[in-house]
């Protein structure tokens, strides 16, 4: 499905939940610096929690009212910042986070995944606490292979927290359509957050979303900056960022540098979605606002730069029918 074209997309709903959010989220991973998970290198790179909360004021400036954290970021670490960015305007934003495995705010370290109804919540409290908020806009489980009869044991957990007022939503971060479905049984289950991007369509997860009434979350909305043409010399990433450890799902990156496969179909595609003065990571949040109503993408971003930007992106609008079509071509 596509939105009509001339469309300016600025708002959404949160699915069932009736939230009113920005149509472009800001996705809070890289701004929680260094942590490992099992081990390995988890986080994005060190970061100035200064530039970082004045990056999420030039978000709010452009516009942009829905901010995606998680208790793994930075163990921690993220969500302190986006409570400090947020502290004197918490009843202008939406704030989601996620949970579901044991995290060390010391140590900086993430391990196994801690569902039982007693660390569900735990973790809500110790996200409260450090987004330094009374509420919780939306509450997402972060493990996307959690077995389906678990899930059911959270969901139940996950309605109680909102019948206490807790938490208002929540949602399951998985790409899979039929652990989805588990979760969206519950009546206040508002969303999926799904990888999605123009290199990387989800018509089965798309179509269940809209189907269910819920809000489709994309993640991974420009490759992880393949999308973006910051990395086209092919320059090596540090150590320390998640995406030159080499992980088995690192599809972006190989070794540090970037994939040249995804390199050359960003390349083919560029010229359509940079139409109207767009620029190319612009042109990708074009395409998903195109691919359904439902969407709302959440880029990071870690300057200010790159959240003017993006939001930036909101008056551009998606990109039409046609250049839908001619992407789909390329790409095919």
């Amino acid at each position: 499905m596509t939105t009509s074209e001339n469309t300016i997309t600025t708002r959404r709903t949160l699915g069932r939940s009736g939230i009113d959010v920005s149509a472009l989220g800001v996705g809070c991973w890289a701004i929680g610096g260094p942590w490992t998970m099992d081990g390995q290198q988890a986080g994005w790179g060190e970061v100035d929690d200064d530039e970082s909360v004045r990056a999420l004021h030039a978000a709010m400036a452009g516009g942009v009212t829905f901010f995606d954290t998680a208790a793994n970021y930075g163990a921690g670490h993220s969500e302190v910042v986006l409570g400090r960015a947020v502290a004197d305007r918490r009843s202008d934003v939406v704030l989601a986070t996620k949970f579901g495995y044991a995290v060390d705010e010391a140590g900086k370290s993430v391990s196994g995944v801690d569902v039982t109804p007693d660390a569900v919540r735990r973790s809500c409290a110790e996200s409260l606490r450090r987004l330094g908020t009374d509420w919780i806009d939306l509450f997402q489980l972060h493990v996307g292979d959690l077995e389906p009869a678990r899930a059911e044991d959270v969901r139940a957990v996950l309605e109680g927290l909102v019948d206490e007022g807790t938490i208002r939503a929540y949602g399951w971060s998985t790409d899979d359509v039929d652990r989805a479905r588990v979760f969206a049984a519950g009546p206040r289950c508002a969303s999926v957050q799904h990888q999605l991007n123009v290199l990387e369509d989800n018509p089965a997860m798309l179509d269940f979303c809209e189907s269910e009434n819920l809000a489709s979350i994309n993640r991974g909305p420009l490759g992880m900056g393949v999308l973006t043409g910051a990395y086209d010399g092919g320059a090596r990433l540090s150590a320390t960022d998640v995406r030159a450890t080499g992980a088995a799902w690192m599809k972006y990156f190989i070794d540090g540098r970037p994939n040249p496969e995804w390199l050359a179909r960003a390349a083919a595609i560029r010229e359509v979605i940079t139409s109207g003065g767009r620029t190319p990571a612009q042109g990708a949040l074009a395409w998903i606002w195109g691919r359904s109503p439902a969407t709302v993408p959440i880029p990071g971003v870690r300057t200010v730069a790159q959240a003017e930007a993006n939001a930036a992106a909101l008056q551009h609008g998606p990109l039409t029918q046609v250049q839908m079509a001619e992407v789909a071509r390329l790409l095919a």
